[in-house]
């Protein structure tokens, strides 16, 4: 199971490193070590609620996302997007923007840090409503239920977490950035692009399972959003997602990612100046991230670990609150780190916790995770063995 899931990570590492090792020797290796364990650290909240959304994926998008997805992470989000955004603030043309990064490193990670307010309204406004829309939606189970349960009540209000988040954003760009103007417009662009996808993906999946409903086939979650699907609600109908529906759920993990990597791609440059170094540091962490949401989907650990994703979300929530602070402050990786893991450990204990808890109360053995959790454990079924063809195995 390891290493048919970690296998293509483990590849990558290896050639990564050893790539490394020729450029630049051991100074590169160790250099190229830590950006994967920061990109790693910073990202595994991702991973969680990726897990979450590709349960819903057909097996098509499911291999979309290992293959082109990986694709669009490591070159796209890594590299092309942070050359972008260098070109954007500082008028220059791609050509321009790629020589700086080639020839002046030190300089084209001065001004990627100096665009780094945008890039945290934008990414910070995306994941906060993440955030706001799991806590504000009442659910089965609730981890911190003193805080929770109140939040889901009043989240009743229609789209109190967009009212929120521009609160959110009218607050922070007024009190931390230097340049309000540019950044209010890189967090409204964040919010539009949440609720876009979003919409344009509860459209396309409510029209998918109307026709569904005209075959007789079973329907996943029937209404629900992309935001409802990472918020948890997975459906019975083995397959998922398929067509446009799945396209945009698909759509949602990239721009989703996007948000993740941003201070990752930001903070690296404190780290290194070497673009090619960053570079495979970053895609390694990336690999892992994907490696990662699959096993958690093959072993159906969201299943088992009921308050996993709560912890995630509440480290999403904690992330975006870093990005704003970011606007005005510089805030460091190991703290954003740091913060990400104390929330999903803690929500891991309390999952293990609460599983033997309520094992000792009914006389079940601490196996039956599927009755444990209230939630039967079939996403590791419709994975399978992505890229293998065959199916998974518990």
């Amino acid at each position: 199971m390891i290493i048919r899931t970690f296998g293509w990570s483990f590849g990558v590492s290896a050639i990564g490193l050893v790539a490394a090792l020729a450029m630049g020797g051991p100074g590169a290796l160790a250099l190229v070590a830590i950006l994967a364990v920061l990109e790693i650290s910073l990202s595994f909240d991702n991973a969680v609620v990726n897990a979450r959304v590709i349960e819903r994926m057909s097996r098509f998008w499911q291999r979309m996302f290992l293959t082109v997805g990986i694709v669009i992470a490591v070159f796209g989000m890594r590299l092309a997007f942070p050359l972008l955004i260098v070109g954007v603030t500082a008028r220059l043309s791609p050509g321009e923007a790629i020589g700086l990064a080639l020839d002046d490193a030190a300089e084209y990670g001065r001004r990627l840090h100096e665009a780094h307010p945008l890039i945290a309204a934008f990414g910070g406004m995306f994941l906060l409503l993440i955030f706001l829309d799991f806590v504000f939606e009442e659910r089965e189970f609730a981890w911190l239920a003193w805080l929770e349960r109140p939040l889901a009540k009043i989240g009743k209000l229609d789209q109190l977490s967009v009212v929120v988040a521009l609160a959110v954003l009218l607050t922070a760009t007024s009190v931390t950035a230097s340049e309000p103007g540019p950044v209010l417009a890189a967090g409204v662009l964040g919010i539009v692009t949440y609720l876009l996808v979003n919409s344009l993906g509860r459209l396309f999946e409510a029209g998918g399972e109307e026709g569904d409903d005209d075959s007789g086939a079973t329907t996943a979650g029937a209404g629900s959003s992309v935001g409802k699907a990472v918020g948890g609600e997975v459906g019975g109908k083995v397959g998922g997602a398929v067509g446009r529906a799945g396209f945009f759920l698909f759509l949602y993990l990239e721009v989703l990612d996007a948000s993740f990597s941003f201070d990752g791609v930001v903070g690296a440059f404190a780290i290194s100046d070497d673009l090619l170094v960053i570079a495979l540091g970053l895609g390694i962490g990336a690999m892992y991230i994907r490696s990662l949401t699959i096993f958690l989907v093959r072993r159906g650990t969201l299943n088992e670990y009921v308050y996993l994703e709560h912890g995630a979300h509440w480290a999403i929530g904690a992330l975006a609150a870093i990005m704003l602070i970011g606007l005005g402050h510089d805030v460091p990786e190991i703290v954003t780190g740091l913060i990400g893991l104390a929330f999903i450990g803690t929500a891991m204990i309390s999952s293990t916790v609460r599983n033997r808890r309520v094992a000792g109360a009914s006389g079940l053995p601490d196996g039956a995770h599927a009755v444990l959790a209230g939630t039967p454990s079939t996403s590791a079924d419709a994975v399978g063995t992505l890229g293998t063809g065959t199916p998974g195995r518990h």
